[in-house]
């Protein structure tokens, strides 16, 4: 059952941008902002242990929605993967200020013995990601206080998505190809 939660609610999380279209579209006043509270409640309670450091975005989607229920501002909704983007780059530049930085740690999941030549080169892939986070968030911000909620679904339940995917891809690619080769 634990595990069906896990997957539930990390798909909710992932559909959060196409949840509040329809929901802010096709449902009662506020009851979007209660289901997704609801879902955020749950995905702590289940994860709190395994994912310390994705305590701080839950935290705030929690509060965000409550808030929005609340005060009866369903914008606010919107402002979700703003927050999200914010709490990624903080615990990425707190990573490269204090290390070892995240990107650091994935790579010694696959490779413990990672040589120190390495370092460098991850801490700046590591810096590339804060960047991203720094023009997705822009954008996000941009999106929830000037744009259309068709753009704003478009672009952080999809674009943002497939921007991630080609940074991530983009990086592997280098890595193995053009790094194997020297």
């Amino acid at each position: 059952m634990t595990l069906f939660l896990q997957i539930a609610t990390t798909i909710v999380v992932l559909c959060y941008p196409i949840a509040v279209y329809f929901g802010l579209n096709y449902l009662p006043q506020g009851s979007i902002a209660l289901l997704l509270c609801g879902f955020l409640v749950l995905r702590l309670l289940i994860n709190k242990q395994k994912l310390k450091s994705l305590i701080l975005p839950i935290l705030a989607g929690i509060v965000l929605t409550m808030s929005s229920y609340i005060a009866k501002m369903n914008d606010w909704l919107l402002y979700y993967p703003v927050v999200i983007s914010t709490c990624m780059l903080l615990l990425f530049a707190h990573s490269l200020k204090w290390g070892p930085s995240i990107i650091e740690r994935l790579a010694r999941l696959k490779e413990p013995d990672l040589p120190d030549s390495a370092i460098p080169y991850l801490n700046k892939v590591t810096l590339i990601w804060c960047s991203f986070f720094i023009v997705n968030g822009t954008i996000a911000y941009y999106t929830a206080q000037f744009a259309s909620l068709s753009t704003w679904t478009l672009y952080n339940g999809l674009i943002s998505y497939v921007l991630m995917g080609i940074l991530f891809a983009g990086e592997w690619l280098y890595r193995t190809f053009w790094l194997k080769k020297r």
